[in-house]
């Protein structure tokens, strides 16, 4: 595991620990030799991670639809920028360059980030690892929402076993790296 795809917001949040947190594990990510692919932006706490990496001496790969460079501000100091058509493309190449998949706290777009990612693995398009960072308890009600998606039968429960969850860098890397693929859907 080499390259880690994050999913962040383009916006800080409302407390400043998201931000903080977000730094911090750039920073550790970037200390331990990772290198983040991320949205390319300069903003929130996209930017916040880009600066942190930088920062600490990692690299980061932006992937930016062309009509979002200016809207987000791509950031002007990455070791790579690959500019695309569409966000279906941001996604699809974001997911080609990484080892592993993170999701920030962020908005409706981070959330299908997440989403789509989620639901490639449970195809079997990837078996990439996947986790949510849950800064400050963000994801809690996500994850509540899982529990009863598997309660209501619409989702298997061995199917979170591909979602690690984790509040400290540390944690995360360790269960990125002890990840276990689960076998993926098929119909009989």
């Amino acid at each position: 595991m080499k390259n880690i795809a994050i999913f962040c917001g383009s916006q800080k949040g409302k407390q400043l620990e998201y931000i903080q947190e977000a730094k911090q594990f750039a920073t550790f990510l970037a200390r331990e030799g990772y290198t983040i692919v991320y949205g390319g932006g300069a903003v929130g706490i996209m930017g916040a991670i880009a600066d942190a990496a930088i920062e600490a001496g990692g690299e980061v790969i932006g992937v930016m639809p062309n009509f979002l460079v200016e809207r987000e501000i791509a950031h002007p100091n990455l070791t790579e920028l690959h500019t695309v058509d569409t966000m279906h493309e941001r996604k699809a190449l974001m997911a080609d360059l990484s080892d592993a998949i993170i999701a920030l706290p962020g908005g409706a777009g981070t959330l299908e980030e997440f989403f789509e990612m989620f639901t490639w693995a449970q195809i079997g398009l990837h078996s990439k690892p996947i986790g949510l960072y849950n800064t400050l308890n963000y994801f809690n009600p996500l994850i509540e929402m899982f529990n009863h998606m598997i309660t209501e039968e619409f989702i298997k429960e061995d199917y979170m076993k591909m979602v690690d969850i984790a509040d400290s860098p540390t944690e995360m890397i360790r269960l990125l790296k002890d990840h276990q693929d689960v076998p993926v859907r098929t119909y009989d």
